[in-house]
């Protein structure tokens, strides 16, 4: 083993440097039988961080469950999720963070998490055809704030538009528990052909390796460690480690990507994304079973002077490895020369298991690819967990202790007026929503993104959802309300749900109540997902979100995102949330309940920060949507609209301005009126009915054990509950429509 190369003398110390803990340091010794150099020191930092490894989550996340009729591919056995549709077709979809990187440079941040997971969609050789994001900020009013989200937004949509992906779907929350650490989740889906996948995997000795698309710089080195690491201070200090994105150099690979796999040519290729070379040679070639030699000197590279360690470990984007059959070296690179991109050979597959780099004809590294991975050597630990004393507090709560406000037209304004419940049109204007014109509900606005599936009669639906307020509440119920609720908005389109994809945003996992919210996290998600049919086929661990200055930390909200994947069987049963025609019934499917705990009503109307999540039944739930599935097969329903965040109350209002058609609705005397209107109590839904469905629709449900209120009808230009105006459509979407509008201009 030749060490000129990095003349660092190599101690627990130089690991520690590194983020590896010293009892890492050796198990790395005892794989080598020696003590690594720092170039295969530096390789082991990056694919043993929580980033790439999983190291403290691994041992939960197998918990959940991954098995299903409809999967093609199970959690991690590739890039992305896959999902049979029927018709000979498949979805590859995936969500992963890009939260630390978009904490500092948020443009390039947001930007190269929208290209690294299409990039995830399309090495499977699937077509994106649709995009949706997760974000959140701090508080709106601050001026990092809204330097944050205008260049996460701008970067997510300079990014995505360049592309030519449609953004369908999204959310955008506020709390002061993310002012520092924003986070910034990115899903992506795809369309392939069954049996026209492509795998991330490298076997056959003596076959070719190649590094295709743009050259390597020094942007995004030990960005899996970063990444893995808490944001303090010093953070802005290590801005490299942020990639840089070109969407047009990805709009090129994407063609040549799928037209290579239309050949016999193609072994396997993966994306370089965390841990750049390092990850992608190690990860196909323990997938394999094989080798490989490598020749760093030969990557193409656009910055002089790049040591080994550096090219390994460079996340530059937009390249990927690709692995080609002996003899199809020609075709391979004529395709790629096609698209004017960079295509060359960097190595080849070797037997046994391990990795050679070499660097101008010196072996720099030598370690075994196996010992590298998730499955392999990498560590995995079980992490201890306690229950925080605050959680105890949370079930103290007393609805009694809080005042019935005497105004609640004063309230409804309020909660129009509060940046979680207000449009988010200022977001979505600046992303492209029609580009390949398959996006549905443009026109149709429904609880879910669909995407038209063009020579079929289906079509996907695709959401992302998590009210974190309702998880830092209660880990487990707020987690299985996350998945419900993605079903939910699904099946108020006219979907079936059928599996899940989930970027799970938490503190340092070293923290024992960081890793009790994980765990029941873990735990609430397993439960929906097996009640609703919707396995996990795979997404992201994101930990260490979190700022430190000082001696305080702050954790963010437990935040397990969900993005789920559902179907229409029968595109004609699009169902969207807006009231139709004067005169139609409005019903609200589903229970209330004396329930304000956690909404957004007690939390920012009345202050208080401390509640349950709000009540939920899986069970309740599950047969309820079960309800709304059937009246929408039956057609028995004009619109749909599930009620969540800001209650029923908002719920009304955002069916109503759609086509700018009032309500006239009663409240249920059983209940505290700002429960029934404000409460976020789960498993309702809001429909409209013409009269003469009205039988059709009591008729089934009286066959069922589902709760039912008839609330009152479509009408007029106003709000009217209980007779009392709370003001024209027109006057509360004016008021809905400009909040973040006035927030962001205010910079």
């Amino acid at each position: 083993m030749d060490k000129s190369i990095n003349t660092k003398t190599v101690t627990a110390e130089t690991a520690g440097q590194l983020g590896l803990l010293p009892e890492e340091f050796e198990m790395i010794r005892k794989f080598l039988g020696r003590t690594p150099n720092f170039t295969e020191l530096s390789i082991y930092s990056v694919m043993w961080s929580e980033h790439c490894s999983y190291k403290n989550s691994i041992k939960w996340l197998k918990t959940l469950p991954r098995k299903g009729s409809q999967l093609l591919a199970e959690a991690g056995e590739e890039n992305a999720g896959l999902v049979d549709l029927g018709d000979d077709l498949a979805c590859a979809f995936k969500i992963e963070s890009h939260n630390h990187p978009s904490a500092l440079e948020p443009y390039q941040g947001a930007a190269t998490g929208v290209g690294g997971i299409n990039r995830d969609i399309f090495t499977m050789g699937a077509r994106p055809v649709a995009q949706l994001n997760s974000l959140r900020f701090g508080n709106p009013k601050l001026e990092r704030t809204k330097w944050l989200m205008k260049g996460v937004v701008k970067g997510i949509g300079d990014y995505g538009n360049a592309f030519g992906v449609p953004v369908v779907g999204g959310e955008v929350y506020f709390d002061n528990c993310y002012t520092t650490n924003p986070l910034v989740n990115a899903m992506s889906a795809g369309i392939v052909k069954k049996g026209n996948t492509i795998s991330a995997i490298s076997y056959g000795a003596g076959n070719p390796v190649f590094i295709v698309g743009s050259s390597t710089g020094k942007d995004g080195i030990h960005g899996a460690t970063f990444a893995s690491e808490d944001i303090t201070e010093a953070s802005a200090d290590k801005i490299p480690a942020v990639q840089v994105g070109d969407p047009f150099q990805e709009k090129l690979l994407l063609e040549a990507s799928l037209e290579l796999s239309k050949t016999d040519a193609l072994v396997g290729m993966q994306d370089m994304g965390a841990a750049g070379i390092a990850c992608s040679t190690s990860e196909m070639s323990a997938k394999g079973k094989h080798g490989m030699i490598v020749h760093l000197d030969r990557v193409p590279m656009r910055q002089d002077n790049m040591q080994p360690f550096e090219i390994l470990l460079s996340e530059s984007q937009e390249r990927m490895l690709v692995v080609a059959k002996k003899g199809s070296e020609s075709e391979v690179m004529g395709i790629f020369e096609k698209w004017d991109l960079n295509c060359v050979r960097i190595g080849e597959v070797t037997e046994g298991d391990l990795l050679k780099y070499y660097f101008n004809g010196e072996l720099v590294a030598e370690v075994p690819a196996d010992s590298l991975v998730l499955g392999g050597g990498a560590p995995v630990y079980d992490r201890e967990y306690r229950e925080p004393e605050w959680y105890r507090d949370n079930m103290s709560f007393d609805i009694e202790d809080v005042k019935l406000p005497s105004d609640l037209v004063e309230v409804a304004r309020f909660l129009l007026g509060s940046p979680n419940i207000a449009s988010k049109r200022w977001v979505i204007e600046q992303y492209d929503t029609m580009v390949g014109t398959k996006n549905m509900t443009t026109n149709t606005v429904a609880d879910s993104g669909v995407v038209n599936l063009k020579g079929t009669n289906k079509a996907l639906a695709l959401t992302v959802d998590c009210n974190s307020r309702y998880v830092d509440a209660d880990p487990e119920k707020g987690a299985a309300i996350a998945v419900s609720e993605s079903a939910r908005n699904i099946v108020c389109s006219g979907g079936e749900p059928l599996a899940i994809t989930n970027c799970l945003n938490f503190g340092n996992p070293y923290n024992p109540e960081v890793y009790w919210q994980f765990v029941g996290a873990i735990k609430g998600m397993s439960a929906a997902c097996l009640k609703f049919n919707t396995p996990v086929t795979g997404g992201n661990v994101s930990f260490y979100n979190q700022a430190t200055s000082g001696e305080k930390t702050e954790p963010v909200f437990p935040t397990p995102v969900i993005g789920m994947l559902g179907l229409l069987p029968d595109k004609k049963r699009l169902t969207g949330i807006g009231f139709k025609r004067e005169g139609d019934v409005i019903y609200l499917i589903g229970g209330s309940r004396n329930d304000i705990s956690s909404s957004e009503y007690l939390y920012s109307y009345h202050g208080v920060k401390r509640s349950p999540s709000p009540y939920f039944d899986l069970d309740e739930e599950y047969r309820m949507q079960e309800v709304v599935k059937l009246l929408i097969k039956e057609g028995i329903v004009c619109s749909a609209h599930d009620v969540s965040d800001g209650g029923l109350f908002v719920s009304l209002f955002e069916s109503a301005k759609i086509a700018k058609k009032g309500f006239r609705v009663d409240t249920d005397i059983d209940f505290r009126k700002d429960a029934f209107l404000f409460g976020e109590a789960q498993g309702r839904v809001v429909v409209s009915v013409s009269p003469e469905n009205q039988e059709k629709l009591a008729a089934i449900l009286a066959q069922t054990d589902v709760d039912f209120t008839l609330l009152g009808e479509v009408g007029g230009d106003q709000a009217v509950i209980d007779g009392e105006s709370f003001g024209r459509i027109a006057d509360l979407d004016l008021l809905y429509e400009n909040v973040i509008p006035s927030l962001m201009d205010d910079l």
